[in-house]
């Protein structure tokens, strides 16, 4: 009888022999691959090091005078940079050739005076190959001296020096040498060495026209200026000199790149879209008159941001440039100092264009610091009078005509709800009693839409207009309660004491605090009247509240006409400060530093 168990075995143990050597094959394959990729490489690198080798023959041949580059110091028939090919492969060869100066017999303005500075010459030859795979490229140095004796120069030198922001040299960064007034012209890339440092001997003499570029991948980059340029006549670092047997020495300072991220908000820390500002550095490449290093306008996107990298250590200062939109304040406060390799976050906080604006920026005058919670007061033109006190923003509503039925604030002319004996039409822009056949009813309540601040928020003052009312209308005619959640629909309202039973019955009370700490706001309104035939009027609330989107140290005045005004600063511990203004502009910044 036949065992056709065991040929079952047999075809399951063929399978698995057979997926063996699939693996086996693989594993051989890839080492094989991996075995004839390096022979290649190692290959490529002898071919490489061969016409190293033969480059260096050829210069090393060649009369003493011609070994240069064209378009470099010194001088001679080599080309820079070219591409030779060999065993069907393309290599490309960069020479560079530079004068040395031995100390041996002194040094160009040295002790000796080394007249005839250029006592060899430094062959450099690098080969490289871009479509060789795992290629480093082979690098070859040798010195070569004149057969002769050495005469003086006619030339002079070049030495440039490359530091960061501490001052510390930066080795390797690309510098770019040009002269286009002499014949032939003058081309050269070369990097600083270890110490930052690159020396050009027997530089032909040239006046004002060398001009020499700095930079460094992930690095700000420096560089020199024509002199009399039409955009920049008085650089504060012209093309340099180069004179007969006299050293010029020119120190450049590039370091690593920070980022700015702009954010562009309102004061209830809302989005403001596609707002546009200028950002300017405070360093210089020209005087008389100044030429800023940078000075660029951008423009915020849809959701408020703008990424503004490959920025110099500096410290920039931003101007809100959009036809619609003021600058009412920024977090941190500008000046702003912007360190190397580093990436700082920027508020823009704008308000709806005014048409005369004052920002005013109070700082501590020993530290700089912005100060919060002073008191700024602002007196001028037309009854002007307006106080404001720093760090704080503030909810407002002047108009109620549109009516009620609105829960969350869109409109700033409606509310939530009343019991129906507030009237919002009679007289615009502000609130009253109802009037029922010429006599007012006993009173009523109105209960505002939902203040939504967008972050936890804490609230500090209750402040309404006119804060006095009719004496007949009787004690406490005007009385507030308020309320704030994170959920937007419980409202427990309360007055003084945080509960429910007290009310706000004085303009520009601080609230109680166990309202803060919450992102929704309400509201609600109480008027009553003893004497039928007056009402207490309400023409403007106001609620100040801070939140992270406040700027710190900064108030801003609105409404303003052009004339001369008074400001006054006032904060515990601290001199008052007492000052004229004159506002002559749509916008205008008042920097204040008080001192205790």
């Amino acid at each position: 009888m036949k065992d056709f168990k065991n040929k079952g075995v047999t075809l399951i143990e063929t399978l698995v022999a057979v997926a063996f050597i699939v693996v086996f094959s693989v594993a051989i394959y890839n080492v094989y691959s991996k075995i004839l990729e390096t022979t290649a490489t190692l290959s490529n690198r002898q071919i490489a090091a061969a016409l190293a080798n033969e480059q260096c023959e050829i210069i090393r041949n060649m009369p003493y005078e011609n070994i240069g580059t064209l378009g470099g110091i010194p001088s001679g028939t080599l080309l820079q940079s070219q591409t030779l090919t060999r065993d069907n492969i393309n290599f490309d060869v960069f020479i560079t050739i530079r004068n040395i100066d031995d100390p041996f017999d002194g040094t160009l303005g040295g002790i000796p005076n080394d007249l005839s500075p250029a006592d060899n010459k430094l062959v450099a030859i690098e080969i490289a190959c871009d479509t060789c795979k795992n290629f480093i490229p082979v690098e070859y140095t040798t010195h070569i001296a004149p057969k002769n004796l050495e005469t003086s120069s006619t030339n002079g030198a070049l030495i440039i020096r490359v530091y960061d922001a501490d001052g510390i040299p930066v080795p390797d960064a690309l510098i770019e040498i040009d002269n286009t007034e002499l014949s032939p012209e003058i081309h050269i890339d070369d990097v600083s060495g270890i110490d930052g440092t690159l020396n050009i001997v027997d530089a032909p003499p040239s006046v004002d026209s060398y001009k020499i570029r700095v930079s460094k991948d992930g690095y700000s980059s420096e560089e020199t200026y024509p002199i009399g340029d039409i955009n920049n006549p008085n650089p504060t670092k012209p093309n340099q000199t180069v004179i007969v047997q006299q050293i010029t020495q020119v120190s450049f300072f590039i370091d690593k790149v920070s980022t700015i991220q702009a954010n562009s908000i309102f004061e209830d820390c809302d989005t403001a879209q596609n707002i546009d500002f200028q950002i300017n550095g405070s360093k210089t490449i020209g005087t008389l008159p100044d030429v800023l290093k940078y000075d660029a306008y951008y423009t915020t996107n849809s959701s408020g941001n703008k990424t503004i990298s490959n920025l110099e250590w500096d410290t920039y200062n931003v101007s809100v440039t959009d036809s619609s939109y003021d600058l009412i304040g920024t977090n941190p406060l500008l000046t702003l100092g912007l360190v190397p390799d580093s990436s700082q976050d920027l508020d823009l906080i704008v308000a709806p264009k005014d048409p005369a604006r004052l920002l005013a920026v109070i700082r501590d005058q020993s530290t700089g610091l912005p100060l919060t919670d002073v008191s700024v007061r602002l007196e001028g033109p037309t009854g002007y009078d307006n106080t404001l006190i720093t760090g704080r923003g503030f909810l407002t509503q002047t108009d109620w005509s549109n009516g009620a039925g609105q829960d969350m604030i869109g409109s700033y002319s409606q509310y939530a709800n009343s019991g129906g004996r507030i009237e919002t039409n009679s007289n615009p822009g502000s609130i009253e009693i109802e009037d029922v056949f010429g006599s007012y009813i006993e009173g009523g309540w109105l209960e505002s839409s939902t203040f939504d601040t967008n972050n936890l928020s804490n609230f500090h003052q209750i402040l309404w207009s006119p804060s006095s009312q009719p004496i007949l209308t009787g004690d406490d005619s005007v009385k507030f309660q308020v309320a704030s959640n994170n959920d937007g629909l419980t409202w427990n309202f309360s007055g003084p004491d945080g509960t429910g039973s007290t009310y706000y019955t004085l303009s520009d009370t601080n609230i109680n605090s166990s309202i803060s700490g919450n992102r929704y706001f309400r509201y609600k309104i109480y008027l009553s009247t003893e004497d039928s035939a007056y009402t207490p009027n309400v023409s403007d609330i106001s609620f100040t509240l801070t939140t992270e989107c406040t700027p710190p140290g900064q108030v801003s005045f609105s409404g303003l006409v052009y004339g001369e005004y008074t400001i006054t600063v006032t904060k515990s511990g601290y001199q008052d400060y007492i000052q004229s203004v004159t506002i002559s502009d749509e916008w205008q910044k008042e920097e204040i530093a008080i001192s205790q």
